[in-house]
């Protein structure tokens, strides 16, 4: 048994917010905690997000899941897998 984390590193986070969102709804039953973190607010948000995510479920859905993000333009994923 193990804790999956996924890390998704949005370079262009206006462009790709929309997708993003809807992948991660899509596979929203997989992820048990997420926190997301971009520099600046109002007039000065930053184009740069970096999504945390613990996932719940099984490896195959974590891998479609990091699969589908990093196939967006500007969008990097990468699962870390933690034994308990």
């Amino acid at each position: 048994m193990a804790t999956t984390i996924l890390v998704v590193q949005m370079d262009k986070r206006r462009e790709t917010a929309v997708e993003v969102q809807g992948i991660l709804t899509e596979f929203g039953c997989s992820v048990k905690t997420r926190l997301g973190i971009h520099d600046g607010v109002v007039d000065k948000c930053s184009d740069h997000g970096l999504i945390i995510l613990e996932l719940a479920g099984v490896k195959k859905e974590h891998q479609a899941l990091e699969k589908r993000l990093t196939a967006l333009r500007g969008v990097k994923a990468n699962a870390i897998s933690i034994p308990l």
